[in-house]
């Protein structure tokens, strides 16, 4: 362990709540390694591990590389071992991690906000195409990812992504992961404040910095300046949500604690007011304290949330004030959070008379070959550029109004709508078993064939029917990478019972949500759904939801007061049986 770490702790000036036991909490004291993550970031920084890739495995190839970089440190460089095909969901578990890994690497490259030029767009496309068998993911953290990665290839990979201003630099591992910024930012109509500055700022300071390096687990940031809180500010570990004070002005509050998993749990707003240029200073402060107060004996508990659950939002302020920031914030009541859509999907008004267009790959699947057709598009239409957004869509800036109906019709002979069904719009899936060693189930595959049959079965659905912001996300494992309990439809991958045999299904989440309506969802007691019958379990419940819905209310609502039969499938109201059963 380096002494710049130790020495970031701050002399404190603070009570400090002290569990029971020691938590390997570096600021009290408990400095010593707990578990294998822990004595390998120890051992060697991670961030070292860059020129190891450079200069020896990407030359010698996968063998040469030494176990604690393969399964721990190469993550720092945005790089896991994919999973090696044909392993079932039912040795997820049971297996060594030596004998899931395949040869080849997922790569996430990070976008944190970042407009896309068409060069940029262009260069992650070849990547794709040339290097990664032609995938290319849109995830839900603003990333492109890839599988099939090569060792040998990924220098000349990092060399085309540094050209395009792009790097996978922290995009996994216990660091700062990518952070979500708004897709519209300094666009937007109505956007309160423009964080793209600060985005930067953090960016510039703290990425790759060797005093962030080592955090007790992965640290997820989020800023947006949009009414709608665009970016999930709900379920990360520090989020920045525009605010307007009535004597300073635009400014943020700032969100702390959030996360899914296995415990999840909102983000609890400090109710502040923060100016844009102090944002990175907060950021730092409250990284910091994860750092040097974070839980690190067990992994289950090293995420910011437990802390902020044990310490009270109260005392986490006051020692990020006293101790990591020394000044008080401003304080003022937390904006009021929305209801309805945050993916911009569709086309709308920009602050200077041009428009935006947000476009829906299904389930986040796009290709190498899609990305350089779409930089063949943004050139054509002379656009901006493209964001990712939080909901594995794409945001196109700078479209002009007079061709905006040419420019729909030439995405969607591309393959991206900015006009698709309700179910299209709504669907977000993990990477799933096809290449995550943690997957038990199928999931992007399986979820595009469930909006295939969904639009056959309500070819005319639309949004305003299904009550506004109707979601389904589907997670592979229950690390809820898709954000499964904050869905109106969240399915957790699981192996269940069916006809005396194990097969792929899911656990049901429903009628969870983020904004005004935030929750985690209503589970019924054993209930669980095959993979094979999910497109009737899914209909049934819509088909119930429409029949049964009041005037207003939305599907958070509905399944409040649903009867459990309305929602477990085992039957229909009268008259949908034809959309439920098709």
């Amino acid at each position: 362990m380096s002494d710049l770490r130790y020495a970031a702790a701050p002399a404190r000036t603070t009570e400090i709540p002290r569990p029971r036991r020691g938590e390997g909490q570096w600021a009290l004291g408990y400095t010593e390694p707990l578990n294998k993550n822990e004595q390998s970031k120890k051992d060697d920084d991670p961030l070292n591990v860059r020129d190891r890739i450079l200069y020896t495995y990407s030359k010698r190839g996968f063998d040469s590389i030494d176990p604690a970089d393969l399964r721990g440190r190469l993550r720092w460089m945005g790089l896991y071992t994919q999973r090696k095909p044909g392993i079932d969901g039912g040795r997820t578990g049971s297996l060594p991690e030596e004998e899931l890994d395949d040869r080849f690497f997922m790569m996430r490259v990070r976008s944190d906000g970042q407009l896309l030029s068409s060069a940029a767009v262009r260069a992650l496309g070849e990547i794709g195409r040339d290097h990664a068998r032609d995938t290319a993911d849109v995830t839900d953290r603003e990333n492109i990812q890839y599988h099939w990665i090569r060792i040998e290839d990924v220098p000349t990979i990092w060399q085309k992504l540094e050209d395009a201003g792009l790097s996978t630099l922290e995009a996994c591992g216990d660091s700062p992961r990518p952070f979500l910024g708004s897709p519209v930012a300094g666009v937007a109509a109505d956007e309160i404040i423009d964080g793209t500055s600060a985005l930067d700022e953090i960016k510039r300071r703290y990425l790759g910095d060797p005093a962030f390096s080592n955090l007790p687990r992965k640290f997820k940031t989020a800023l947006t300046g949009h009414p709608s809180h665009d970016v999930s500010p709900e379920t990360n570990d520090v989020a920045f949500v525009g605010s307007l004070h009535p004597e300073h002005g635009p400014g943020f509050d700032v969100w702390v604690g959030g996360g899914l998993s296995t415990n999840p749990m909102l983000a609890q707003k400090l109710g502040v007011w923060v100016p844009l240029d102090k944002v990175a200073d907060v950021w730092s402060g409250v990284a910091g304290i994860f750092r040097d107060y974070g839980y690190r004996r067990l992994r289950s508990r090293a995420r910011l949330k437990f802390l902020v659950a044990d310490w009270g939002v109260e005392k986490f302020r006051e020692v990020l004030e006293n101790e990591y920031l020394g000044e008080k914030l401003v304080s003022l009541e937390s904006p009021e959070s929305p209801v309805g859509h945050r993916d911009h999907v569709g086309v709308h008004d920009q602050q200077d008379g041009r428009k935006y267009v947000g476009v829906a790959p299904v389930v986040g699947r796009v290709s190498g070959s899609l990305l350089l057709a779409l930089a063949d598009v943004i050139d054509e239409f002379d656009l901006d550029g493209a964001r990712l957004t939080p909901y594995q869509k794409i945001v196109l800036l700078g479209a002009d109004p007079a061709r905006v109906e040419a420019l729909v019709e030439r995405l969607d002979e591309i393959g991206l709508s900015a006009r698709p069904s309700v179910f299209r719009r709504s669907s977000m899936a993990c990477t799933g078993i096809e290449f995550c060693k943690l997957a038990i189930v199928d999931t992007k595959n399986r979820t595009r064939d469930l909006i295939a049959e969904l639009e056959r079965r309500f070819p005319d659905l639309t949004t305003e029917q299904m009550g506004g912001g109707f979601s389904i996300n589907v997670n592979g494992c229950p690390n809820a990478c898709a954000r499964t309990q904050v869905a109106s439809i969240g399915l957790k991958g699981q192996l269940v019972m069916h006809e005396g045999r194990q097969v792929e299904g899911f656990q049901v989440h429903l009628g969870g949500a983020t904004g005004l309506q935030a929750n985690f969802g209503r589970k019924l007691r054993g209930h669980k759904v095959t993979s094979e019958g999910l497109d009737d379990y899914v209909a049934a419940v819509v088909s119930n939801f429409l029949a049964d819905r009041s005037a207003e209310e939305t599907f958070t609502d509905w399944v409040a007061r649903a009867d459990e039969w309305q929602l477990d499938g085992s039957a229909v109201i009268p008259g949908t049986e034809e959309g439920a059963r098709s």
